[in-house]
C-alpha cells in the first residue's frame, strides 16, 4: 500500500484525541485500528465509507465516523470516502439511484416536469424507489469495495514480496 502518501495527508491522531468537544467517545477514540492503514481496517473503511456515500443526508460523515468508532474501521478513510457523493456528483448518482430503484421495485417512471415544485409535491412517489435504490447501491458499493480492497492489499503484499525475492536474486 502507499502508506507513505496516505500518511501524509491523514491528520494527527493526537491533534485529534486532543480535542475536547470528542471527550465524550472516552478510550474509543484511542483504538489503534482507528489510525492505523493496515488490510482489517482499511478494507473495512472502504465499506463503511461506501455504504454511507450512499445515504441521502447532510449527516453522511457523521455517521461515517460513528461506524467506523462502532466497527473499528479506519476513520479518517471512512469520512473521506462519503465524498464521493459531493454537491457536484450527487444529482446524478442519487438519479442513478432512483434508476436502480425503480428498475428493481418495478415502478413506472416520474413523467413530470422537472421542477422543484413537482419534485416535491411527487416526493411519495419519488421517495421510496429512490431510498430503495440508495439502499441497494450502498450495499453493493460497500460489498465490492471490501473485498476488492482486500484482494487489492493481498494483491500488493505479494507483488512485494515477489519484487524483494527477485531483488535478493540478483544481489547474489
Amino acid at each position: 500500500m502507499p502508506k507513505k502518501i496516505i500518511k501524509k495527508y491523514l491528520p494527527d491522531p493526537e491533534k485529534i484525541k486532543s480535542i475536547k468537544s470528542l471527550h465524550f467517545l472516552g478510550d474509543r477514540l484511542h483504538d489503534p485500528n482507528l489510525w492505523h492503514l493496515n488490510r482489517h481496517s482499511v478494507s473495512l473503511a472502504f465499506a463503511v465509507g461506501l455504504f454511507f456515500a450512499w445515504v441521502p443526508s447532510p449527516t453522511q460523515m457523521a455517521m461515517a465516523a460513528a461506524a467506523a468508532l462502532f466497527v473499528r474501521a479506519n476513520l479518517p478513510i471512512s469520512v473521506a470516502l462519503v465524498w464521493i457523493t459531493n454537491p457536484i456528483t450527487m444529482p446524478p448518482l442519487f438519479y442513478f439511484a432512483y434508476r436502480v430503484g425503480i428498475w428493481l421495485l418495478n415502478k413506472p417512471h416520474f413523467d413530470g416536469e422537472f421542477s422543484l415544485d413537482t419534485v416535491f409535491s411527487s416526493m411519495a412517489d419519488i421517495g421510496g424507489p429512490f431510498l430503495f435504490g440508495c439502499l441497494v447501491l450502498g450495499i453493493t458499493c460497500s460489498s465490492l469495495g471490501y473485498f476488492g480492497m482486500k484482494a487489492f492489499w493481498r494483491w500488493h503484499v505479494a507483488h512485494r514480496w515477489n519484487a524483494r525475492k527477485k531483488a535478493r536474486a540478483e544481489k547474489s
